[in-house]
């Protein structure tokens, strides 16, 4: 296996070029990926990313030359003006607030979108000049900054092994729809196999946002897209256990010299980057009432606050800095005297050696963001303490409380569920810490990094082996001309042709869905030819069938076998509909066309229908739930059923279908040939003789022998089978 990592940043950040040196790239993203790399023992890879500065051209070919022989790294050079629209701007000022939900911080600039597709396209240029895709790579791109780099590699390698992996929220589509390039961002997206996020929340917010924005519903996670399977599931970011419950003297000095520094006090610890999501100012607050409440903790207890750098350009990061370091100053003021400091401020990075001692310190850890994708502080802090001593209080809005169900579970916009909890945790018996410790640890053993990374590519392997499955299936040019040749030596031929979704594609609005002059000119000389019986077999109504197509040498077959009409015929009804039955039927479908905005009725000549293509997608599941929960209940022991069709549901004749239909026409007949695409034409696949041709209009699972990717690959297949009459 080659794995291609496309990140943002790689691990190294150039510090200088004269000499060259390089720094461990921050962040819980590469230090994830790279301990992944490393426990899975992974030699053939390839990791593209930003170098972290901005560099002379002189110096670029040497350090591409060094990164690339010594680190497996490819660097991208983005121009600093570029750089800032593109991270600054629309990754950091849009979609970090916006996915965070917190949708009035985002702000919308064309020129920022620009640049955010341009840059899109330099990842994907280096991926393309220095990449060589063979069935043996994976590629796995990872977050916010590159969620349009998906399609655009789709597209250069439509076979290509691509997964993509969000390590931030995915918002409520609510919020998600307020982004004016929603579309493209989705469309982007679902160029991967397989599309993975840190808790089922996350999972199901884009899936709902997904089913809103561009109307694919999804089956167990699996969604069909531009003809192609795509598994969008979750995978728990894990961590790499063994860093943090490493014995190392060092740190065990350290651990001492911070508990003799502070006189053996209490310590509760905080360490996060400077962001707004982060909670850092509520804490703060928490604390100050703890300490207002509880006279006793006063003197018996310190808060080290560590705030990581973070934007220190952006004004709002400034700003949260200065309100951050003022209210430090006036707790410390207010509670401190010269024997104690309430609280400890830092305002630095923390080396690994250094966070592992303050985990190991600490009596209690602070890890409450308003919203966090995963935040691996709190797995780290639990893998860190062997000792089984400490406790951790974490935010419910972080994707880590998930699975750290044991830890003091709080709302961080609430200071006092805040200071209760720092309350309870200063006062939490030993035992009970063990407790909850330990069953947090064999978790975190359980689902550790190298689980995560494995998981998530076994299921691109998985997706992409069930694409390769399904290729064995395809109709292909070559499959094609064997078809023709076929056809032209038959002497009864029956061609068999759903309408809506395979002869044209499905439409909003399905009196928009009209034939074009091409198809036209098809079925007319494709039923012209002798000893050729052309059948167009779809659940439209007769009126709507004899208006586009009358005048073609074809057949008709109106709502799903219920009226036949043969070329230059009237129409012959094959059923009866009961008026009084009828009356009930309607009267429960209206009823649910009023409480689903945009659902329609259709009625038709022995079968109903209700529509519910352009109603919202999450209240019509509800909805259609309980109209055919008491369609049901009336229809039961009568001669009719439901049909579940494509957002639609059909009360029809329990005698009628697509498949008794085309059964009662193929006598003699020694070319068949069938094309439909939605679940009423799986009965027509599932009847007719073994030797017919059944194909169906793309993927997903089938009774079809054959597949095609669309609706203009069906006419392709009516003018190769012309072409020589």
């Amino acid at each position: 296996m080659k794995l291609v990592i496309i990140a943002n940043r790689i691990p190294l950040t150039i510090r200088g070029t004269d000499p060259l040196t390089f720094v461990r790239s921050p962040g819980g993203l590469v230090s994830g990926i790279d301990a992944f790399i490393k426990k899975a023992n992974i030699s053939n890879r390839v990791w593209i990313g930003w170098a972290g500065s901005h560099v002379k051209k002189k110096d670029v070919e040497k350090i591409k030359t060094t990164l690339e022989e010594e680190q497996n790294c490819i660097p991208i050079y983005i121009p600093e003006k570029l750089m800032d629209k593109f991270y600054n701007g629309f990754s950091n000022k849009t979609l970090w607030p916006l996915f965070h939900n917190m949708p009035t911080f985002a702000s919308y600039k064309q020129d920022e979108w620009q640049a955010y597709q341009d840059t899109n396209k330099l990842f994907f240029k280096a991926f393309v000049d220095n990449v060589e895709v063979d069935k043996d790579t994976y590629i796995w791109i990872h977050d916010y900054h590159l969620m349009l780099l998906p399609s655009m590699v789709r597209e250069f390698y439509p076979d290509a092994k691509i997964g993509f992996f969000l390590h931030i929220p995915f918002p409520p589509p609510e919020t998600f729809m307020q982004l004016p390039w929603r579309k493209e961002i989705l469309d982007g997206l679902l160029g991967a196999d397989v599309v993975g996020f840190h808790t089922y929340e996350y999972t199901m917010n884009f899936l709902r946002s997904a089913s809103r924005v561009l109307g694919v519903e999804h089956s167990m996670g699996e969604i069909v897209y531009s003809g192609r399977m795509i598994k969008v599931d979750t995978f728990p970011m894990g961590i790499d256990i063994d860093i943090f419950n490493l014995k190392d003297e060092k740190i065990d000095s350290q651990v001492v010299s911070i508990k003799e520094i502070l006189h053996h006090k209490k310590i509760i610890f905080s360490v996060d980057r400077l962001d707004y999501t982060k909670g850092v100012y509520n804490r703060l607050l928490a604390y100050e009432d703890l300490l207002k409440r509880r006279e006793d903790f006063r003197g018996r207890v310190v808060l080290i606050l560590n705030v990581v750098p973070s934007r220190e350009s952006v004004e709002h990061y400034q700003r949260m800095k200065r309100q951050i370091e003022e209210k430090v100053a006036e707790i410390n003021g207010f509670f401190g005297c010269v024997e104690w400091v309430p609280i400890l401020y830092h305002y630095k990075s923390l080396p690994v050696n250094e966070l592992i001692s303050h985990y190991r310190a600490c009596d209690v850890i602070l890890v409450t963001p308003i919203k966090d994708g995963m935040n691996l502080v709190a797995k780290e802090f639990v893998a860190s303490r062997q000792d089984l001593k400490g406790v951790l209080i974490l935010s419910e809005f972080a994707g880590a409380s998930k699975e750290l169900g044991e830890a003091l579970i709080v709302n961080p916009n609430s200071i006092e569920e805040l200071s209760k909890a720092i309350e309870t945790a200063l006062d939490m018996p030993e035992d009970e810490q063990g407790f909850r410790l330990k069953a947090m640890q064999e978790r975190l053993r359980r689902y550790d990094i190298l689980r995560w990374g494995n998981d998530f590519v076994n299921s691109i392997k998985e997706v992409s082996s069930k694409r390769e499955a399904l290729k064995t299936k395809e109709l292909t040019n070559r499959l094609i001309r064997k078809l023709k040749e076929i056809f032209n030596n038959s002497k009864k031929r029956l061609i068999l042709l759903d309408y809506d979704g395979t002869l044209v594609p499905i439409s909003r609005n399905p009196n928009a869905a009209i034939p074009t002059e091409e198809l036209i000119y098809a079925l007319n000389k494709l039923g012209s030819i002798e000893n050729t019986n052309v059948v167009i077999i779809s659940g439209r109504k007769k009126d709507w069938l004899e208006k586009w197509f009358k005048h073609l040498p074809i057949s008709l077959i109106a709502e799903h076998g219920c009226l036949i009409k043969s070329p230059g015929e009237s129409w012959e009804a094959k059923c009866c509909l009961n008026q009084e039955m009828r009356e009930k039927i309607k009267n429960i479908m209206e009823s649910y066309v009023d409480k689903l905005p945009q659902a329609f009725l259709e009625e038709k000549d022995f079968t109903l229908a209700f529509h519910y293509r352009n109603a919202d997608q999450e209240m019509a599941s509800l909805r259609v739930a309980e109209l055919v929960d008491e369609l049901g209940s009336l229809i039961a022991n009568t001669e009719l059923n439901i049909l579940m069709g494509n957002k639609v549901v059909e009360i029809r004749p329990a005698s009628i279908n697509k498949g008794t239909t085309a059964v009662s026409l193929c006598q003699d007949c020694d070319f068949i040939m069938a094309m439909g695409d939605d679940v009423t034409d799986e009965d027509m696949f599932k009847a007719l003789p073994q030797k017919s041709i059944t194909i169906k209009v793309g993927t997903g699972p089938s009774f079809a022998r054959y597949y095609i990717p669309s609706q203009k690959n069906a006419l392709e297949i009516l003018n190769a089978l012309v072409e020589d009459y």
